[in-house]
């Protein structure tokens, strides 16, 4: 048997309503809210998983 590095990611995603000028404007309010943890993403906001295996390779382990 070989040995196995699998990536696990996980998506969250939420739509927020944001009253701006523009659409720049409201993407930045939006991340200041979201770095002030006004919006915090959890489980009810999952959207997908992936998983991406990579053979495991003892030579990485001497690169780090």
């Amino acid at each position: 048997m070989k040995n196995y590095d699998v990536v696990i990611t996980e998506t969250l995603q939420r739509t927020v309503q944001i009253e701006a000028n523009d659409r720049d404007e409201a993407e930045q309010i939006a991340k200041e809210k979201w770095r002030k943890s006004e919006y915090v993403l959890n489980e009810n906001d999952f959207k997908s998983v992936e998983y991406c295996a990579y053979e495991y390779a003892r030579n990485r382990e001497k690169e780090r």
